[in-house]
């Protein structure tokens, strides 16, 4: 299956008519043709199937026959990361989180940061791109870059870790830690780590200190890392 996404398509929509460069996806790149059904997302957790009945490349429209409201996690994963030096790695960690499932992402700027300036058009086609690749039907909502004390005081409900990487014996395991079917919230630092100022203040506001592993991880594979732990956690209470 290939699954296409349309940010504007509703439940009680008749019909799509897609842009000029994806009716010319459609119909040049992929040769489909009247008659021949496809399956869209919102990203907001509908699927849609839709016969095509107008074939051309610059105006490709689709008659939809279905909608069905997709099962979203028992679970809500907020991740806020630092931007890593190498836009590239972050970009690996959008498109890695988003398959694996995630449903909130702050990019933060710590005391530590090297990279202060984002890409959000570009993150946003990141994962549009994993949600179609991994069949989701739930996009991972992208918020605006902010500062790590301006998150700080932010109200997050369920749990909340800070995984930092200074030797400190109240910090545990994040799988130690973790509980199923919550809304979690986990922030990982820059590649310096969080400031002892930041670990402070993060205690300050309710959140645990977690490790995740014994090894010393780059931010986006810590982030990674995250995501699955708290996924794994969920599906073996399935």
């Amino acid at each position: 299956m290939q699954l296409f996404y349309n940010a504007n398509v509703n439940p009680e929509d008749t019909e799509i008519r897609f842009s000029k460069d994806e009716s010319r996806h459609i119909v040049k790149v992929l040769r489909k043709v009247v008659g021949n059904t496809l399956h869209i997302t919102n990203g907001k957790g509908w699927l849609f199937l839709a016969e095509i009945s107008l074939a051309e490349a610059k105006n490709c429209i689709a008659m939809i026959t279905h909608a069905e409201l997709q099962p979203n996690r028992p679970y809500h994963l907020h991740l806020a990361v630092a931007p890593t030096k190498m836009n590239d790695r972050y970009e690996w960690f959008l498109e890695k989180a988003t398959e694996i499932g995630i449903d909130s992402i702050t990019p933060i700027i710590c005391d530590n940061s090297e990279r202060r300036v984002i890409k959000t058009e570009r993150y946003e086609k990141i994962l549009q791109s994993a949600m179609k690749q991994s069949l989701g039907c739930y996009l991972p909502q992208l918020n605006e870059v902010c500062s790590f004390t301006d998150f700080m005081e932010q109200n997050m409900e369920g749990q909340k870790f800070i995984a930092h990487c200074v030797e400190d014996s109240n910090r545990h395991t994040l799988k130690g830690q973790l509980k199923t079917s919550e809304n979690t919230t986990i922030i990982i630092g820059p590649e310096g780590d969080f400031s002892k100022k930041e670990i402070e203040l993060a205690l300050a506001k309710g959140y645990v200190p977690v490790s995740l592993g014994t090894s010393r991880l780059r931010t986006e594979t810590a982030a990674i890392v995250a995501c699955h732990s708290v996924s794994f956690s969920n599906d073996l209470q399935l």
